[in-house]
């Protein structure tokens, strides 16, 4: 057996008193580590971490914290190994430990790539555009998420020890919050390792990451409104939590993700033979038995046509029938066990609970093959599938979720009725839809959604490059409304801005343009001295501006580039259509016509630090151009954004065109590449 597992406090491996619990095999049922936090001061981790851990995240850039996450990334791959090892005591398959490791450790690649593609290289993350709220634009405001003062207290589910951290921790600490990890008891020695080798890399400032291995003492007596609780696990569990004393006066942020009765519905069209009805017997099968159906997203009510609810049965029925149950080790091997035989009980007691309600029509029994262990020292169960003739009219259906490789067909007469079924449920965070009707799809997509966290329409199109009904993905928001606990993670940058307080900041233009370094219209215009494309990455300032010389539009011009570029649109060809239309009194000039002769004539044309245009954002045309009207261009430098050790830095620009009458025809962002001084230098 293992030493004690170690708890992590103040950048030191610490063991709780006394002889702690003991925590088995879920193979062999053999002790793996015993588990203890008593004796822990559970005030100076939560003091460490604010005071410590949190002044070392914030002093680093959203793209510093980007690159620390994947230097950490790269780390573990290179460890994966020894991970891979010890996830097998879990009852994991290698199947099942690829999505709990791997798929962890790409969590931490996608947010450091969220965080230094789409965050600034700054302490201040803007969000959206300024309000303009005074007549003069003297007043303006900007709301603004900066990093809370706080910690973070993860409190992890037992079904994913790896991924269930790391995919909390990621946007924990892009968001410049230190963590404080509490896994399940029942597998947390797979955490503790990880945790090990997160500390041993070195890539975390102090105090960023701490791990208790056991209870939680009195942390949450500790907790203020700077804190953010993230748990995972039962509702009954959030529920108490969420009821404590210290999180209810001091509003602390407390996001949940709890019990999770997950349908996926068959549509009327997906009939036997249909590649639909082969790939929902398929995503069903795998959702059943992935991790041997501890998911949290798993698919637990099959909801599917009355007429092929039979048909449904009998192929899920051969399906489960092919499952290779036994040691996770072997290569074989399908499903593994759950995660003890305490949980092993459970489900069978949830199967008895759902048994009352509906007939059992595959597995449900204790006497099945089980390859290379025994399974009366092991955890397995067999895979069950029972079906619910009278679906509306029962509760534990849509109410009792047994958390392991069982589900329930529940068949429906019409897609009013599927609607219903899946809302019974009462909040998932994951629910399909199979069908190749995009018109059904749309009614229960619009039917169900509000019910659902994320949903998947699964068919022939998509079906090759699918992620499957229970794959959460950093990109998109895991979570779900009611029973599943109302919380919501991930979602790329708005996982991170779970961590962050968002504020409105008022005052003038300047002042708010220093404050998130991003140039407000009515803020200073700096006269640079010399063309602003003449100037280095960092010889930029913020407000830099350049106004231009003035350039007539003619009738020749709008011909000239109708039948250059071949956009011979009637509004800038013939006088007589034109006049037609209500916005135009005549012939007017091309939108691009305006944007091509603005950069004609804000463009310094000599080599420079400017090393490309990639793009433009947000343009809008204000106001028809006629020939005979004179345009001039505003161009201020508005952000700019280092990117390290690339010899470049990304400039915006405020790229504004007004008339003779100094009104605004047209209004967008130019994007450009600034080489930085020394990569000039380089090329000079």
């Amino acid at each position: 057996m293992k030493n004690k597992l170690g708890n992590l406090v103040r950048d030191q491996w610490v063991d709780g008193d006394g002889d702690g619990k003991l925590l088995c095999s879920a193979v062999t049922g053999d002790p793996v580590a015993s588990i203890s936090s008593n004796g822990l001061d559970f005030g100076d981790i939560h003091n460490y971490a604010r005071t410590v851990g949190g002044t070392n995240l914030r002093k680093l850039t959203f793209h510093e914290r980007g690159d620390m996450l994947k230097a950490l990334a790269q780390y573990l791959m290179e460890h994966k190994k020894e991970f891979y090892e010890l996830s097998t005591q879990t009852g994991a398959t290698r199947a099942d430990s690829w999505v709990d490791i791997d798929g962890g450790i790409s969590t931490l690649f996608v947010f450091s790539s969220k965080g230094r593609r789409e965050m600034p290289n700054d302490h201040v993350y803007l969000d959206g555009p300024p309000e303009r709220i005074s007549k003069n634009g003297t007043f303006t405001a900007q709301h603004i998420f900066t990093s809370k003062l706080g910690a973070a207290i993860h409190i992890n589910a037992f079904n994913f020890p790896c991924w269930g951290m790391l995919e909390k921790l990621a946007p924990t600490l892009l968001a410049g919050v230190p963590a404080i990890v509490k896994p399940a008891s029942s597998t947390a020695y797979l955490t503790e390792l990880m945790v090990r080798r997160i500390n041993a890399s070195g890539l975390l400032p102090d105090g960023a990451l701490q791990l208790i291995c056991g209870g939680v003492g009195d942390l949450f007596d500790h907790l203020d409104c700077q804190d953010t609780v993230a748990f995972t696990g039962s509702k009954k569990t959030a529920e108490f939590l969420q009821q404590h004393p210290r999180v209810i006066s001091q509003s602390v942020a407390f996001t949940a993700e709890t019990d999770s009765l997950n349908s996926s519905i068959l549509g009327p069209d997906a009939v036997p033979g249909t590649p639909e009805f082969e790939l929902f017997i398929r995503e069903v099968t795998r959702e059943m038995t992935s991790k041997a159906g501890q998911k949290c997203t798993a698919i637990r009510r099959i909801i599917a046509p009355a007429a092929s609810a039979g048909d449904v049965v009998e192929a899920l029925s051969s399906a489960l029938g092919k499952i290779r149950i036994g040691n996770p080790a072997g290569k074989d091997i399908d499903m593994g066990a759950l995660a003890s035989q305490g949980q092993r009980d459970e489900v069978r007691d949830r199967v008895l609970e759902l048994s009352k309600e509906a007939d059992l029509v595959y597995g449900g029994s204790s006497d099945f093959d089980v390859i290379d262990a025994d399974a009366t020292r092991g955890a397995f169960f067999m895979p069950t599938l029972l079906h619910c003739q009278k679906p509306l009219t029962s509760r534990a259906v849509h109410s009792v979720e047994a958390f392991g490789p069982v589900s329930t067909v529940l068949p429906y007469g019409s897609i009013d009725e599927a609607i219903e079924l899946s809302r019974l449920g009462e909040g998932s965070l994951a629910g399909s839809i199979v069908t190749n009707d995009d018109d059904v799809a749309r009614q229960l997509v619009l039917g169900t959604a509000a019910y659902h966290g994320r949903m998947l329409v699964l068919n022939r199109h998509c079906a090759a490059e699918s992620t499957g009904h229970g794959s959460p993905l950093p990109h998109l928001v895991h979570g779900g409304p009611g029973r599943a606990g109302g919380g919501e993670e991930m979602g790329g940058v708005r996982g991170v801005l779970h961590y962050m307080q968002r504020t409105a900041i008022q005052g003038a233009p300047q002042t708010l343009t220093t404050i998130g370094r991003r140039w407000i219209k009515g803020a200073d215009q700096i006269d640079p001295g010399v063309h602003p494309f003449r100037k280095t990455f960092e010889q930029l300032k913020i407000g830099d501006t350049l106004v231009t010389r003035e350039r007539k539009v003619t009738l020749e011009d709008i011909q000239h580039f109708a039948d250059f570029t071949g956009d011979t649109f009637y509004a800038h060809t013939d006088e007589e259509a034109a006049a037609k239309n209500p916005f135009f009194e005549g012939r007017v000039a091309h939108g691009y016509l305006i944007v091509s002769f603005a950069a004609g004539l804000f463009v310094d044309p000599d080599f420079g630090p400017v090393l490309a245009n990639y793009g433009v954002d947000d343009l809008r045309f204000a106001k028809p151009v006629n020939y005979g009207d004179t345009l001039k261009v505003r161009l201020a430098c508005k952000q700019k954004t280092l990117r390290a050790a690339t010899g470049y830095g990304e400039v915006r620009w405020d790229a504004e065109v007004t008339n003779q009458d100094d009104e605004v025809v047209a209004q967008y962002d130019v994007l450009t590449m600034v080489a930085t001084d020394e990569q000039w230098a380089s090329v000079n």
